[in-house]
């Protein structure tokens, strides 16, 4: 420690709390909830000057099975089935035990945020969106995304503050875990805003701070490639990460590195908000073009119906990165490719010819203003032509509207990026952080992003299986610590 942290420690500002909560998220909202609703002293701390977490920014989608919603719609589910499920679109990669943790007590956290106020969208529950479908129709989230959930859970805790049941300081970034000679951690150590160092001392700390992706660093160094989105939640800077590793966590989950399909970026300068959304799911909207890696070759059926097949192959191409490929006529005819824009729309990016939109005259002079492999281009436009011709596409694909041969053509570049962080902290069955060799860290305890989506996602995106986990994961640490007075 610094000079003035020891000046500032020296003047008395250590205080004494049950449990403290690193992060004001979708773990660490429910824990501080339900810890302070069952008596304990309770220390929420937030590097931000707002609570809330990632919910600001997610989609907020839920997954849980059993439900009173499902029951009242006539919908027969169970936390067996929805195991079986994630076990299945994860091929067997998902954490069992923490999978099983999360679905067994998905129902009731999912029954008391609608007791708190929360409504799902009226069509509610529906097998999938964006993602591998379930079996079972146990897929929820808002209107409004995760703000849907965080308008529920930040007043709740907003109000137990007001009464003094709740001490929640904003602005305040954890820099260190106090541990006792035994490697037990007892507290922690704070920065305030107004730079002063403070002590807390605590019966169990829990780090729910959330991930990583917004460490640009960070992200490619334990991802192995740059962030290219900027579209994670700032705060998310692997806080719970460096935090755990100092007194003898370890991260895991890097064999689970995962992949969306792709990201419109219409720039070079990375990280970067999307330009727009590609519509790439075939029961919405038939694909027109194909989509050729930097080699030039076909890497996937484009009209595949399964969204972890897409996933899965773009995951072995160069970079991640791949390119679509049409023509003048594709342009003019096929319904417009990109989300909620205009043919005309769509046209006018391609002739502004922005790093994303490129258009030529000739598939050669296309390949080299995009990189990709002339030789493997034209090989790929003359086999798929092939197929349109005789109906017998090399890759299997069934839609096949019309050739890719009237010029000008152009190339629409895709990067794969990820909002999310895979890699986390290792905990056990009871969300204790663990140590190489298994054993727990006395008093410390994580929850949410902070263990990495490799874990209840595995390699691959399971619907709903990241913020229900963290809240459930959440509230069962606010239940547990409460009633053991935090200490274990």
């Amino acid at each position: 420690m610094s000079s003035d942290e020891d000046e500032s420690l020296a003047d008395g500002s250590r205080e004494s709390w049950d449990v403290a909560i690193v992060g004001a998220g979708s773990a660490g909202l429910p824990c501080a909830i339900f810890a302070a609703r069952a008596g304990a002293r309770v220390l929420l701390l937030d590097h931000a000057d707002q609570p809330g977490g990632s919910l600001w920014v997610a989609t907020g989608q839920m997954s849980a099975a059993g439900t009173r919603l499902q029951k009242a719609r006539g919908i027969e589910d169970t936390p067996d089935l929805h195991f079986e499920d994630v076990m299945r679109i994860s091929r067997g990669t998902a954490n069992a035990e923490l999978v099983r943790l999360a679905v067994d007590h998905a129902a009731a956290t999912f029954d008391w945020l609608m007791d708190e106020g929360f409504e799902p969208l009226p069509d509610h529950p529906v097998t999938g969106f964006g993602h591998e479908p379930y079996r079972v129709a146990r897929y929820y989230w808002g209107e409004k995304g995760a703000l849907s959930i965080k308008e529920v859970l930040v007043p709740i805790v907003e109000r137990l503050a007001s009464e003094g049941r709740i001490d929640m300081r904003l602005g305040h970034e954890v820099t260190e875990l106090v541990q006792d000679e035994g490697g037990a951690v007892t507290g922690l150590r704070a920065r305030g805003p107004d730079g002063a160092t403070q002590e807390f001392a605590a019966g169990a700390v829990v780090l729910a701070s959330g991930g990583y992706a917004g460490d640009p660093a960070l992200f490619e160094r334990l991802n192995g490639y740059p962030q290219y989105n900027a579209a994670p939640y700032p705060w998310c800077r692997g806080a719970a990460l460096k935090l755990g590793e100092a007194v003898g966590g370890f991260a895991r989950g890097a064999e689970n590195l995962f992949v969306n399909f792709g990201t419109l970026f219409d720039t070079d300068e990375f990280p970067a908000k999307a330009t727009g959304r590609i519509e790439h799911f075939p029961e919405r909207r038939q694909p027109w073009e194909i989509y050729v890696n930097a080699a030039g070759d076909r890497f996937v059926r484009e009209d595949i119906d399964s969204v972890d097949a897409r996933e899965m192959a773009l995951f072995h191409q160069q970079d991640y990165r791949y390119w679509i490929i049409l023509d003048s006529r594709i342009l003019a005819e096929a319904p417009p490719i990109v989300v909620g824009w205009t043919k005309e729309e769509v046209a006018d990016a391609f002739a502004r010819g922005g790093p994303a939109f490129l258009t030529s005259g000739t598939l050669a002079d296309l390949a080299a203003r995009a990189g990709i492999d002339a030789a493997g281009l034209e090989r790929a436009v003359t086999g798929y032509n092939y197929g349109v011709a005789t109906g017998a596409d090399f890759f299997g694909r069934r839609h096949l509207p019309r050739p890719i041969a009237e010029p000008p053509f152009h190339a629409i570049r895709m990067q794969a990026s990820a909002i999310s962080s895979t890699v986390g902290l290792a905990v056990d069955g009871e969300l204790r952080v663990v140590r190489r060799d298994g054993s727990p860290i006395p008093n410390l305890y994580a929850a949410g992003e902070a263990l990495g989506s490799s874990q209840t996602m595995g390699k691959a995106a399971c619907g709903g299986m990241m913020v229900t986990p963290a809240m459930t994961f959440g509230r069962l640490l606010g239940e547990r610590l409460a009633a053991k007075g935090g200490r274990k």
